[in-house]
């Protein structure tokens, strides 16, 4: 017998006939004896709704009133789950994030997770009912209600699991997997059996919507065995693990691309001491996410450019936050291009394997693709392109580090 987490997304929870078939997919874990939480997202589309409700009440709304409207969605599918279990013969109870309760800061919206307490829900499965929990929600210390931000039932899943110690966490979503890229750019694209959790923090930090980012982070920190299923398929999913349990490891496991990017040049940012400081600073303290840098070789006359990228939609933002700034920064203007996107490649193999950057710059190349900023990791490397080229670039990286599935027949 095992323990695990199921955890099933928007999709997934998209109407009663769906929520029927995700009954049954619990039932059979049950009747294989294992003992069972799931972790439900709200219906595919109410988040949204009822974050505009928000909006159109007031441009300027309560934080904490804002979690108490959106965190509804989640709710109401943990309870018609819970029915929809009951009916087929499978005990069942809903447990919302302030009864377990599921502890978090009090930064509403994005609210982290800093304890759940078990108890009660150890004591309900071991009686032989099924938990269902409302993923992206949790309780401050003052009880109000919060939310993890956006994708964060992703988190809440791994997060339970952890603090259940289970076995593994199923993320059940509308791929079978994950793929060395988008199947829709690259039909060749290959399902992984495992990928290790640097490998998956990494794509999806990158662009890879598999997964959501800090869920990742936790189990990797956690050691949660995680497993990424379709909803809709008994097709087997992919392992996110170890690196020690991934016997051979491939030199590229993936290639990940982000459209949402824009890419500013301060021209002639004086070249001394501090200045760069005073370019960033102001980014940093408006919570803006600064990705690829590139500084320029210095002017004869004394100054220098700084090139940088940043979230598409927060390019009016920065331009505010740097327009402001101008008199202690100095710099002469900014050019801004927001027609651009990040390609990426990612592989533990990089670790003791030497020249994947060539490659990679030599297979652009060759497609007349231009290189307009690089960064680096230990096992990845991004480029920045023009967004024309995603597609292309794409496929054409695939193909050079041979991820391409064989054709059948």
């Amino acid at each position: 017998m095992a323990r695990i987490v199921m955890k099933f997304g928007g999709t997934s929870m998209a109407g009663i006939e769906r929520i029927r078939n995700v009954a049954n997919r619990v039932k059979r874990e049950v009747d294989a004896g294992h003992e069972v939480a799931v972790v439900v997202s709200a219906m595919a589309g109410d988040t949204d709704r009822l974050v505009n409700f928000c909006r159109e009440a007031s441009a300027l709304h309560d934080p904490a009133e804002y979690d108490a409207v959106v965190a509804s969605g989640e709710q109401v599918t943990s309870g018609l789950l819970a029915i929809t279990l009951q009916a087929i013969g499978v005990p069942a109870r809903s447990w919302l994030g302030w009864q377990l309760p599921i502890r978090t800061s009090d930064a509403h919206s994005v609210a982290r997770i800093l304890g759940i307490e078990t108890d009660l829900i150890l004591q309900s499965m071991r009686g032989g009912a099924v938990a269902v929990i409302p993923g992206f929600q949790g309780v401050t210390s003052g009880g109000r209600v919060t939310t993890l931000g956006r994708g964060g039932s992703d988190t809440s899943a791994v997060a339970v699991a952890a603090a259940l110690k289970a076995d593994r966490c199923d993320i059940y979503t509308d791929v079978e997997g994950v793929y060395t890229t988008d199947p829709r750019i690259v039909p060749r694209a290959r399902k992984l059996e495992k990928v290790t959790y640097e490998e998956m923090l990494e794509l999806a930090s990158v662009g890879a919507k598999v997964l959501q980012t800090r869920s990742v982070e936790l189990a990797m920190k956690e050691k949660v065995r995680v497993q990424v299923l379709s909803s809709f398929t008994d097709a087997t999913g992919t392992l996110v693990v170890d690196e020690d349990e991934v016997v051979e490891q491939q030199l590229i496991t993936g290639v990940a691309y982000n459209r949402n990017e824009a890419k500013i040049t301060a021209v002639a940012v004086p070249d001394r001491p501090g200045a760069v400081a005073s370019l960033f600073g102001p980014l940093a303290d408006a919570n803006i996410n600064v990705d690829m840098i590139v500084q320029n070789i210095a002017h004869e006359t004394g100054d220098t450019d700084v090139t940088f990228t940043v979230p598409r939609t927060d390019l009016p933002k920065t331009l505010d936050v740097l327009g402001k700034a101008h008199p202690n920064i100095g710099y002469e203007r900014l050019i801004t291009d927001d027609n651009v996107a990040k390609i990426s490649v990612v592989g533990v193999g990089m670790k003791s394997h030497a020249g994947v950057a060539q490659t990679m710059f030599t297979a652009l190349g060759g497609r007349g693709i231009n290189i307009q900023a690089i960064t680096t990791s230990e096992i990845k490397i991004s480029v920045l392109i023009a967004e024309e080229y995603t597609e292309l670039a794409v496929r054409v990286l695939h193909t050079a580090y041979g991820l391409d599935a064989e054709s059948e027949g």
